[in-house]
């Protein structure tokens, strides 16, 4: 496929991502406008994203999505960041794939986990990550509440991603349990996240965790910050959580 005519942008976008700890080469690059394509195509017929226009997509979508790496070396967990090509991860609330597909465009041998409540978007992805040959991806449709207590993905994952809309204590009880001890929970936050993870101190205790870091990452080509939060899965996460479906957001934990 080629690149949308008139954005050929391709250079300035490798340049800002290597900046943020990403090497894309052409054939990656190449993979990434496919995405790119088999989204805004399917975004007219499916509501995945607001985003369409190419250089849009390719920052605050494709490039925020790998934001998480610059994340973990800027807090000082190079090692974690070197672990991270080879590690099991979930996306909780992938929504249209994001950060899950980019990451694996990016870092083929990571294994991931996405998961969404709406099966039409697991369909998509599904459907995107054979389109694009992509292998060791796993799509799963179900509430976090419900898949949280399954065996087959409690305390399973290396790293639990999310850039779901959330407040922190609820955004915590959905995604903690899918860590295993040892493993981290980074949470995807706009700017201003210090009151809201400073609230969610106390739930993230309770769910086995520890807030280790907030973490500011400009997002390279744009005058966005990403704010990240880094918790550390450092006890088992209680058996009663995450409560069922539904609690969490009415009666988020204090």
């Amino acid at each position: 496929m080629t690149t949308p005519k008139g954005l050929d942008m391709n250079k300035e976008f490798i340049e800002n991502a290597y900046k943020c700890g990403v090497e894309i080469d052409e054939a990656t690059m190449d993979k990434l406008r496919d995405f790119y394509e088999i989204l805004v195509e399917t975004n007219k017929s499916m509501n995945l994203t607001a985003i369409t226009e190419y250089e849009d997509v390719l920052y605050k979508h494709f490039l925020d999505s790998l934001l998480v790496i610059r994340a973990l070396k800027d807090a000082g967990f190079e090692k974690e960041a070197e672990a991270f090509e080879g590690a099991k991860i979930a996306d909780i609330g992938t929504g249209a794939g994001f950060p899950g597909i980019p990451l694996k465009i990016c870092f083929p041998d990571i294994k991931i986990t996405l998961v969404d409540s709406l099966n039409k978007r697991i369909r998509f992805i599904q459907e995107t990550c054979g389109e694009l040959g992509l292998k060791g991806v796993t799509a799963v449709h179900g509430r976090s509440e419900e898949l949280g207590r399954n065996p087959e993905y409690r305390d399973s994952f290396d790293f639990v991603l999310s850039r779901a809309v959330a407040s922190m204590p609820v955004l915590a009880e959905y995604c903690m349990p899918f860590a295993k001890k040892g493993g981290m929970f980074i949470a995807y936050k706009a700017e201003g996240v210090e009151n809201e993870a400073k609230e969610a101190e106390m739930a993230v205790k309770k769910l086995g965790g520890e807030i280790k870091k907030i973490i500011p990452v400009p997002l390279e080509g744009t005058e966005i910050v990403r704010e990240f939060v880094i918790i550390k899965k450092i006890a088992d996460t209680p058996k009663k959580y995450p409560r069922k479906a539904g609690n969490p957001a009415k009666e988020p934990l204090r």
